[in-house]
């Protein structure tokens, strides 16, 4: 799923375990931009980041792997 832009603190599942991610950061590099994601768990503190590239589109940002879940409101 695709928004309009990828912004701080929006909450994205997993598509391969159904976890959900907070995205913690945005940054540029060269061409790209990434997104870096930490878990939204009890134990976010000390778990790893996940960095993915933000793919875009004609007006639209997703990241691979994963679905943006605040428009449902199932997260």
């Amino acid at each position: 799923m695709s928004v309009k832009a990828i912004l701080l603190g929006q909450v994205w599942r997993s598509n391969a375990n159904g976890q959900s991610y907070l995205v913690t950061k945005l940054y540029d590099e060269l061409f790209s931009q990434y997104a870096m994601l930490r878990p939204v768990d009890t134990d976010a503190a000390k778990a790893e980041t996940v960095r993915v590239k933000v793919v875009k589109a004609a007006g639209s940002a997703s990241l691979p792997g994963f679905t943006y879940t605040q428009e449902s409101q199932d997260f």
